[in-house]
């Protein structure tokens, strides 16, 4: 008897990032919609090559980036992943991802053809690190803007830190130590995106952006959307925020939020977030932010890289990466467990880089 064929039904897969050319409009999807579109290394080689690909295509005036799916353009970096790699003491694939990863940030920030980033629903670290240093970023009244880091035992990378250095009246600072998430007013307010769209108009803005010829038409267009965003909690809160966060002493800022929390009913919730993240990740961040207050972008990204080795070597983001995402317990055992604890020079130790690795390299004023 012949042998029966078998029809293969297997589906192939599909690309993780989807890169098109729609008239003159350069279109990256991050197409991981159940992971919320969480980078991992791949995701961001082929925006690297993306980017390479629309660079060099004199037909395309913009680049576009967005989200597969209905929950946001993206979630962060692909800590799961991360988290195994240093279970297995796999520290080179979390040095090539880190490497991958700011690299790609200081390219999109330096990119030469406008970069429109479509922050519609959750963008949170590593989904910053791909929208918020574009030239041209929407949000919408669904958008979650955020650096939670500290929530996992780290600080903000990916130049969030540069980003939240910028902010008024101390509203970065509290964002990073915090983790807070933004609105869209928020996210307006403290330097993070450009223009409120509805989310509903979104695909008749970028329909309309495949026509856009250059940088100030791609401008015209988005501002025919744009509309009059929410208001911004954190701005409506500057009044107390800047006196809480103004220093350098993370235990002094933690004893003045819990003071205005006896007033300040939005106090409450930043002193929980004080009082529940990593004490050392929010050390880190603290003095993150006020180091990348006197420097430049490519020197944060480069500092960046050196305090992402130093933490997957540590304790803490190993512990709050358990705690949130894989055992979900959200009772990190953090080691110091206060503020208190941790010595004033420990923060400072991981913007140093190891010894035998070789330096990420980022130059201001020059392409990744």
């Amino acid at each position: 008897m012949a042998e029966e064929k078998q029809e293969n039904t297997a589906q192939p897969q599909e690309e993780l990032v989807l890169a098109e050319i729609r008239g003159r409009l350069g279109v990256i999807t991050l197409n991981r919609p159940k992971a919320i579109n969480s980078v991992n290394l791949e995701m961001l080689q082929l925006i690297d090559r993306a980017l390479t690909r629309f660079e060099a295509d004199s037909s395309v005036a913009g680049v576009l980036i967005q989200g597969a799916g209905e929950r946001g353009l993206c979630a962060g970096g692909d800590i799961v992943s991360l988290y195994r790699a240093i279970e297995a003491e796999d520290e080179k694939a979390g040095i090539d991802f880190f490497r991958a990863e700011y690299s790609t940030n200081y390219r999109i920030a330096t990119y030469p053809k406008p970069f429109i980033s479509i922050m519609d629903g959750v963008t949170l670290g590593g989904g910053v690190g791909v929208s918020a240093h574009g030239s041209h970023r929407i949000v919408t009244e669904k958008s979650q803007v955020g650096m939670p880091e500290t929530i996992i035992g780290f600080s903000p990378d990916i130049g969030g830190l540069k980003l939240l250095s910028q902010a008024p009246r101390q509203l970065g600072t509290a964002l990073a130590m915090t983790g807070i998430y933004m609105n869209a007013g928020d996210a307006l307010h403290n330097g993070f995106a450009d223009h409120y769209v509805p989310s509903e108009r979104l695909p008749e803005l970028i329909t309309h952006l495949e026509t856009a010829t250059g940088p100030d038409s791609i401008e015209q267009v988005i501002t025919q959307y744009a509309e009059e965003p929410p208001a911004s909690p954190l701005a409506e809160n500057a009044h107390w925020i800047e006196e809480a966060f103004s220093g350098d002493d993370a235990v002094a800022i933690r004893n003045r939020v819990a003071e205005f929390a006896k007033t300040e009913e939005f106090a409450a919730e930043v002193l929980q977030a004080l009082e529940h993240n990593s004490p050392t990740g929010i050390k880190m961040a603290l003095y993150g932010v006020r180091r990348a207050e006197q420097t430049t972008l490519a020197e944060v990204l480069n500092a960046d890289f050196a305090m992402a080795i130093n933490a997957m070597r540590g304790h803490e983001m190993r512990e709050g990466i358990r705690a949130q995402v894989i055992d979900k317990d959200k009772t990190p055992r953090w080691q110091p467990s206060r503020l208190e604890e941790v010595e004033d020079d420990a923060a400072a130790a991981f913007f140093a880089l190891p010894e035998g690795i070789e330096p990420l390299g980022l130059v201001e004023g020059k392409k990744a």
